[in-house]
């Protein structure tokens, strides 16, 4: 089924997606589907960002996934691999923030807001993750099981 990735006008780092990508401003996330706006979202956070946002902005970042957990589908990919994290591999990357402390934050957003965040272990991996959530989406969307 052919369908068109949004990415937000916001977005500085954007994906180059194998399938066709237009610009739009999302009220959340940043990216989803042509049409579906407001049902499907995903939110790319680099490894630096995502530790700086959780903990540092977490104010911000709450309201982000307060309109993130009214959607059908909707999770955070960050742009890196949890078991280096967890090891201390990626200190210099966390802006003072201890591996427990992202771990504990990425629990929390997973169970209390029910915004599943996956860690993708790279860019590429999860830029792929990315495509494949939203055209996941819209066949599951068109075949009536969302």
């Amino acid at each position: 089924m052919p369908f068109r990735i949004v990415a937000d006008t916001r977005e500085q780092a954007v994906y180059a997606f194998a399938g066709p990508t237009v610009h739009g401003r999302l009220d959340a996330g940043d990216y989803s589907v042509e049409g579906f706006e407001h049902d499907v979202a995903v939110e790319r956070k680099s490894l630096p960002d995502f530790a700086k946002t959780v903990i540092h902005d977490r104010e911000r970042f709450e309201q982000e996934l307060a309109k993130l957990e009214h959607y059908a589908a909707a999770c955070v990919v960050v742009e890196a691999d949890l078991d280096r994290v967890l090891r201390g591999a990626c200190a210099h990357e966390l802006h003072g923030v201890s591996p427990a402390s992202l771990l504990g934050a990425t629990l929390d957003i997973t169970l209390r807001r029910r915004v599943p965040v996956f860690w993708c272990g790279s860019r590429q991996a999860a830029r792929e993750f990315t495509e494949q959530y939203l055209r996941m989406f819209v066949r599951l969307h068109a075949e009536g099981a969302l």
